[in-house]
């Protein structure tokens, strides 16, 4: 193992790495009426506003696990995470990482911590980043031997030997996520928040590093919470997802299970022999998808499934068929529409 994580803390007497129970953080804020006499009467009478940005939110993750943490714009993801890495002080509940609570922001705490969010950045705008990087090497105390070996290899992993040494200011978004990456995990954390890593960033960047977090996960053993907008993110490098939404979660369980527990439908995929008129197709489900009259995409129920492909085969002219389940993409998608995520309410109130 090239990498070396920091030294187990003595604190943390069980696999859980962290736990919250009841977690939650609100924001007020007051409320201007517009133009100029709703700012003189502002001056004497004020509205108050307080949003709940996480409603109870109760989680716990092991050691070595990597979590996808998704939910829509506003869910309370980031929020989460902030509180989790000891940026934000929670309004009520608990919260524990390693040990630690997080709010004490203890040395040995942020030691074995680090965040990395996608749209803000560490590295120093004008210097190239192996003068950022080797000032945060003596900000943790990495020694010498460690700083290469950890340099070297992450170096390799994301192919950035030849902009270590060009300034921050003139790399592309993609490299300075790299960069960005290899900053945040130079300490060889033992947690590792992230939060949009490969936000804006074009398909060949979003592989590479997606094949560097599988790679450090795996030879560290790190404890890693993503949230991510790219499904392809979550589905190809975590096996775990919490979905949160209105800062409440809503599931928490096997990547897997996702789509079995919130879709009553299957996808039967069907290629044709000959031409085949749509409305013969729909006599046996719904029609997903018809690119031509020889391919054709219909769900069917889930409990049914079987025998309707079996009806299929016995009376059109199929060539091949497959039975799959619906993208997550689309299920996600359906658990966040008004219908299906708890109504329209509107979580700020005026108090």
């Amino acid at each position: 193992m090239i990498f070396s994580p920091a030294a187990s803390s003595p604190r943390l007497a069980t696999d859980t790495v962290i736990e919250t129970n009841d977690l939650r953080k609100s924001f007020a804020s007051v409320q201007k009426e517009p133009g100029i006499w709703g700012g003189i009467r502002g001056l004497w009478s004020r509205k108050t506003v307080v949003k709940e940005a996480v409603r109870g939110v109760s989680v716990r993750v092991g050691a070595g696990e990597m979590i996808g943490f998704l939910g829509p714009n506003g869910a309370g993801k980031t929020t989460t995470l902030k509180m989790l890495s000891g940026i934000l002080f929670p309004t009520s509940g608990a919260a524990s990482v390693l040990g630690y609570k997080p709010f004490d922001r203890h040395p040995d705490f942020l030691r074995q911590i680090a965040l990395v969010m996608g749209q803000k950045q560490q590295l120093w705008w004008d210097l190239p980043a192996r003068e950022s990087l080797l000032l945060l090497k003596e900000i943790y105390s990495v020694s010498d031997a460690d700083y290469k070996t950890r340099l070297d290899e992450m170096t390799e992993l994301l192919d950035i030997g030849a902009i270590l040494d060009v300034q921050v200011r003139k790399l592309s978004l993609g490299e300075r996520m790299k960069c960005e990456l290899v900053a945040a995990l130079l300490h060889a954390p033992r947690v590792v928040f992230l939060d949009e890593p490969t936000i804006g960033l074009d398909v060949v960047s979003q592989v590479r590093i997606r094949e560097f977090l599988r790679t450090y996960q795996a030879r560290n053993h790190a404890t890693i919470l993503l949230t991510s907008h790219y499904m392809q993110d979550v589905k190809e490098l975590c096996e775990r997802v919490v979905i949160i939404n209105h800062g409440e979660k809503m599931f928490d369980g096997a990547f897997a299970e996702l789509v079995s527990r919130y879709s009553d439908e299957k996808e039967v995929r069907l290629t044709f022999e000959r031409a085949v008129p749509r409305p013969d197709i729909e006599a046996f489900g719904t029609v997903a998808s018809m690119s031509d009259a020889l391919h054709a995409v219909v769900r069917v129920p889930r409990e049914s499934s079987a025998k309707r492909a079996g009806e299929m085969l016995a009376a059109l002219p199929v060539a091949d068929i497959a039975i799959g389940e619906i993208e997550a993409d689309e299920v996600i998608r359906a658990l966040f529409t008004p219908e299906e995520a708890g109504g329209t309410n509107d979580p700020a109130q005026p108090v």
